[in-house]
Formats: C-alpha cells, sequence, structure tokens
C-alpha cells in the first residue's frame, strides 16, 4: 500500500498482462512450436528451413494477409526467397529438396507459363495433418475454455502482434 490508502500497482513482473508476462509466454508458446515443429521436421528429414518453407506455402493458401506485399496471391519461389529472407540459390535448393521429397508440386501458372506457383502436395498434406493432430486437439481443447467474445480478442490481439512482428521485419530490412 501507498502512503495514500491506494494499493501500489503491481510490479511489471507480477502484472499478468504486463509486456513481460506477455513477453514470457509468447517466447514459451514460440519454442513449443519450435520444437514441434523441428521434430515433423527430423521425423520427416527436413532442414528445418525446409519446414520453415512448408508453412509458409501452407499459409499462402490459408491466410491472404500472409505477405503484405503480395496478399491473395500464390506462393511463388520469389515471395518464398523474400520472406524467408535466403538466396535464389538457397530456395531453388530448398525447394528441390521438399519436391524430391514429395512435399509440394512446382506447378505453372495458366495465364503465365514463365511463372511457378508452389503448392502444398496433397499427400505430404495428410501426413502433416496425421502428425499434428495431437496439437489441433490441444489447441481446440485450450478454445474450450474461453468464450467466444475473448477468443474474439485473442485473435484480435494475434492478428495485430503478426502485423507487428511484419512491419517490424519490414523495416529491418
Amino acid at each position: 500500500m501507498s502512503g495514500s490508502g491506494t494499493p501500489s500497482p503491481l510490479p511489471q513482473a507480477d502484472d499478468p498482462t504486463g509486456l513481460q508476462s506477455f513477453a514470457v509466454q509468447l517466447r514459451r508458446m514460440n519454442n513449443e512450436f519450435n520444437r514441434i515443429a523441428q521434430e515433423f521436421a527430423h521425423a520427416q528429414g527436413l532442414h528445418p528451413t525446409d519446414m520453415q518453407a512448408l508453412i509458409a506455402i501452407l499459409d499462402a493458401d490459408a491466410d491472404a494477409d500472409a505477405d503484405a506485399d503480395a496478399p491473395d496471391e500464390p506462393m511463388t519461389p520469389g515471395r518464398l526467397r523474400k520472406q524467408l529472407n535466403l538466396t535464389s540459390g538457397a530456395v531453388t535448393a530448398c525447394l528441390d529438396r521438399l519436391e524430391r521429397a514429395g512435399h509440394i508440386r512446382r506447378v505453372r501458372a495458366a495465364d503465365d507459363r514463365r511463372v511457378v506457383h508452389l503448392e502444398y502436395a496433397e499427400r505430404a498434406r495428410g501426413l502433416a495433418r496425421e502428425y499434428f493432430r495431437p496439437l489441433a486437439h490441444g489447441t481446440d481443447t485450450a478454445r474450450g475454455r474461453f468464450t467466444p467474445e475473448e477468443l474474439t480478442v485473442i485473435v484480435r490481439f494475434l492478428t495485430e502482434m503478426n502485423r507487428e512482428l511484419v512491419l517490424l521485419r519490414q523495416h529491418a530490412s
């Protein structure tokens, strides 16, 4: 208590909605997601960069906001290179490995045969779906502990956090 009779504000470390608490929880969640993804990559004989590429290709279909520079467009090797901050040669090597392993397909655009779109192969999609099913169940269990209104706020926070991370990355380049 302060001398005025009002409670003292909680120190930042003890504030469950404070910046430090958010940072700790976001790091923990990110580390757990990374461990699960690394285990999948290891089980599939993939390099961590290959896993990042697979996620980017999968998300390009699901989220038009994944790349603010090219919304509503399929993933291309050029977009992937930019998103993963790799050289053209490194992206080509990564895509060659993923294609040989049956995880992706390169598909020529119908309107411009010079453009290559990257697609997550259906067989690989099923393999990933099966592997990550426990994560999906865990996510659904956690979601079930919140009201629809709370989930709306959580999704809004995650959307804004992702937007800030994209801006941070763009300003760094």
